[in-house]
């Protein structure tokens, strides 16, 4: 059995894992993760009973419950490179013997939710939308980095993406997966649309925002609006999605983003008072996780 070396996997002097500063049993089953640090609060304001509140940089958790059920509430930051370090921490803290540092001979599996804002691409998605990532294109690369990545990701949908949007970007090429199908089944209803989400691996350029710097391709925005496959649309832009999608595929643990569409990027409007709206995300998630 494989000893995972200490440059491997980083424990702190007191028992918890390098970035979250979380102990295992500090880590409830099911997960709701946020963008936003002070989002955490909020979240944890519905619960009836807290554990533990733990802030490291921008990672901060609290553990409670809520209604009888144990959860935790996760901040990750921005970025597919945030959720890289997160949920491979949360699976170590569920998966990992930090005292033999060996994998534990039988795993957990984890319930993950990331409630998120996005950008709408479609009509159908205007401010105040709520839309779940049935499906997410990468355009980030993480799960090039880890092997066997194409027994998660949808190769079809991959090929059709770059035929229709005539991919310019050198060197980077975007992945598609599917978000845990139960969890979106458990998690979604009428009030909640079934999209195709970007996780861009930038704000600005990635996601088509020219301030000073020129675009490799100023039509790719117009593209993706325009993109259709076995009649699905790609709905919005975010920018976490596909990693969570993906190494929560490849762990064995159940994950899915929904997001509060925020701005409408086809008509350039933005909502900056958006905070009623994600709370009301908020509550769905709460209590349908």
């Amino acid at each position: 059995m494989r000893v995972i070396p200490p440059s491997e996997l980083i424990i702190n002097e007191d028992g918890s894992v390098f970035h979250l500063h979380l102990k295992p049993e500090q880590l409830a089953d099911k997960v709701i993760l946020v963008g936003d640090p002070d989002r955490v609060p909020t979240v944890a304001s519905y619960f009836d009973t807290k554990e533990c509140d733990v802030q490291s940089r921008e990672f901060r958790t609290i553990t409670g419950t809520y209604k009888g059920k144990r959860l935790s509430v996760v901040s990750h930051g921005i970025g597919t490179d945030n959720i890289d370090i997160v949920l491979t921490e949360l699976d170590a803290l569920a998966n990992i013997d930090f005292n033999a540092r060996t994998v534990k001979p039988e795993l957990k599996q984890l319930t993950l939710v990331r409630v998120g804002t996005s950008g709408g691409l479609q009509p159908f998605t205007p401010i105040g939308t709520y839309v779940a990532a049935e499906k997410s294109i990468g355009f980030d690369g993480v799960v090039y980095f880890y092997a066997n990545s194409e027994k998660v990701r949808d190769t079809d949908f991959e090929a059709e993406l770059l035929k229709q949007l005539k991919w310019q970007p050198s060197g980077i090429w975007p992945y598609v997966v599917n978000a845990d199908p139960s969890l979106i089944e458990q998690i979604t209803q009428d009030d909640i649309i079934r999209g195709i989400t970007i996780a861009a691996n930038g704000f600005y350029g990635p996601q088509g925002r020219e301030v000073r710097l020129p675009l490799t391709d100023p039509d790719l925005n117009k593209k993706i609006e325009a993109f259709n496959y076995q009649d699905k649309q790609i709905t919005n832009f975010e920018m976490e999605s596909s990693s969570l999608a993906a190494l929560a595929a490849l762990m064995g643990h159940r994950a899915m983003t929904v997001c509060c569409i925020i701005a409408g990027r086809v008509d350039k409007n933005m909502n900056t008072s958006y905070k009623g709206s994600l709370t009301g995300l908020i509550e769905l998630v709460l209590e349908r996780i």
